[in-house]
């Protein structure tokens, strides 16, 4: 009696290491960039909320295009002005943020006409934003930590190539990220393809805007039953909750951080995929201060 007592006391901490060790934590993503009203980018690292903040957008690239950058209010690209941003890069990579452009966006003119145009985009991303040389990096001689995949027009075709040759550019030393911004249903019709590679490390699927995928007042049915379709048909190192963080940043998909902690976050945490939420976008934070309601929960 006494040895089975002790037995099963000498268990309980051991049970309890390993709940505290399989339960961990998420983390947040915020798109800033396309607002000029948002504050600069370090001072978006210095609210301490962030784990990952991607630049907002290659918005022009491919089909012959020169790739131009649009960080709206904050720089102007034709100037070489968002050279200045370089030390802003650094300052937030010094606290742990991963600092990840995002190519793409709702607006813009891009596509990727051939496989000789991914490869080329590769190339031109990697000698100009990641760890390659040129003489005209447009943010300076800071390397970024990735690539935001925010793919909403144009084709469908190459973004797996793309992804493919951006990979081999990882190293042991240096990795490259390939991140993701699905919508949520599924599968997704631009990247849909790339994701299967395999190759993306964080996909932060857009639950707004998507009625047939997003939470409704109440109701999480959609949007669980979108949520286990991601994470088992997706080989992604994490998949992120994508979520506006304001009313009025998407036309519909908001939750109310209540409903978000006491009912959405506990239904979708027990994924081993689990990384987190993304929130569109810094500026729309500001307003609500959603990122501070929700960090304890994430």
């Amino acid at each position: 009696m006494t040895l089975r007592k002790s037995a099963s006391l000498a268990i309980l901490p051991l049970v309890m290491l390993l709940l505290v060790v399989g339960s961990e934590a998420g983390g947040i993503a915020i798109y800033w960039g396309q607002n000029g009203n948002e504050g600069t980018l370090s001072e978006t690292c210095a609210t301490g909320n962030y784990n990952f903040v991607i630049l907002a957008f290659l918005s022009s690239f491919g089909n012959g295009q020169k790739p131009m950058i649009n960080l709206a209010g904050h720089c102007d690209p034709y100037s070489n002005a968002c050279v200045g941003l370089s030390s802003d890069i650094k300052s937030c990579q010094t606290k742990g943020i991963e600092v990840i452009l995002s190519i793409g966006g709702g607006a813009g003119g891009y596509t990727l006409s051939s496989s000789q145009d991914a490869r080329d985009l590769a190339t031109y991303l990697w000698n100009n934003f990641l760890g390659g040389k040129s003489s005209s990096r447009p943010l300076g001689n800071a390397v970024l930590d990735g690539i935001d995949f925010d793919i909403e027009g144009g084709t469908s075709q190459h973004w797996d190539e793309l992804a493919r040759y951006l990979s081999k550019y990882s190293t042991r030393s240096k990795k490259v990220y390939l991140t993701a911004a699905p919508q949520c249903p599924f599968p997704d019709t631009w990247v849909g393809g790339a994701l299967k590679t395999g190759l993306f490390d964080y996909v932060w699927v857009q639950f707004y805007n998507n009625p047939p995928c997003q939470y409704a007042s109440g109701d999480i049915s959609n949007l669980k039953k979108a949520w286990k379709e991601w994470i088992s048909s997706i080989p992604a190192t994490k998949i992120f909750l994508g979520l506006p963080a304001a009313p009025d940043a998407a036309g519909s998909g908001f939750i109310p951080v209540a409903d978000l902690t006491s009912t959405v976050l506990p239904a979708i945490k027990g994924s081993t995929k689990y990384g987190g939420v993304m929130l569109w976008s810094k500026y729309y934070d500001d307003q609500t201060g959603y990122s501070s309601s929700i960090k304890s929960h994430v």
